[in-house]
């Protein structure tokens, strides 16, 4: 990628808030950006994992969620929702071996990429970046972990609730309304997306979410979820139901 590009700019900022690339000298930064190139996906694209092991590629604009199919009952699970500053089914660059997700498209997106064999080889010279990496890579396994143990351990109101609660904005808690809590990524996801993170269907989170609304734990702004009652929502997180709640309860845990 030729540095005098106004994408290039682009791409160097995102890089440098991204947990994958901050801390980066800008010299090493632009050492790994001079061997990528610019990729456009469209929104509702479904890619073919294959092409995650020939290719790294770095979300800089929109998203993509990577799902797992069962291709005989139809039935999916997220795994992953990734924004800008995150690689794509990094563990490819550990190994060859296939890989068997369903990524799509959630917006129109634009990436960066480079061969596999580039970034393994980048890698092998950059010990900086491997600080950066292993961590990251830890990261996306403690998501995974998160994921196995509440589909375990608790029912789809408590899934639901936690998932909303790791996804609040960290850097932009509030919105203009004063207290209500905005949520990353999955702000404006419909209610089948959200079924998929925590393994249930379409019609039973829309009753838990429908709930909440009511109560004034969620409040819908232009099609975007808000947390407005923070502690009542990791009540229900914790799998106890707020006192003042119970008696006008009408949603039933499943």
């Amino acid at each position: 990628m030729k540095r005098n590009l106004v994408y290039y700019k682009h791409c160097k900022s995102v890089l440098l808030q991204s947990p994958l690339f901050a801390g980066l000298t800008e010299e090493l930064l632009e050492d790994m950006l001079s061997l990528f190139r610019r990729d456009t996906w469209r929104r509702g694209l479904h890619l073919d994992p294959e092409i995650f092991q020939e290719r790294f590629y770095v979300l800089i604009d929109g998203r993509l969620e990577v799902m797992r199919i069962n291709p005989d009952s139809g039935r999916s699970i997220t795994l992953h929702v990734l924004g800008p500053g995150d690689g794509i089914d990094i563990v490819t660059l550990l190994d060859s071996q296939p890989h068997e997700v369903a990524p799509t498209t959630l917006d129109d997106v634009a990436l960066i990429s480079v061969s596999v064999m580039d970034a393994r080889q980048w890698m092998e010279q950059h010990p900086e970046f491997n600080r950066k990496f292993f961590p990251y890579l830890a990261g996306q396994m403690r998501k995974m972990e998160d994921l196995a143990s509440d589909l375990a351990l608790h029912d789809t109101m408590t899934r639901l609730a936690r998932l909303l609660l790791r996804h609040i904005a960290p850097d932009h808690p509030q919105s203009a309304e004063g207290k209500h809590h905005r949520l990353q990524l999955i702000h404006d996801l419909h209610d089948e997306s959200l079924a998929r993170m925590v393994g249930s269907v379409r019609q039973v989170v829309n009753r838990h979410l429908q709930h909440w609304r009511k109560q004034g734990i969620l409040h819908k702004n232009k099609f975007h979820t808000e947390i407005v009652e923070l502690e009542a929502l990791q009540a229900y997180a914790e799998d106890v139901q707020p006192p003042a709640m119970n008696k006008d309860s009408t949603c039933r845990r499943s």
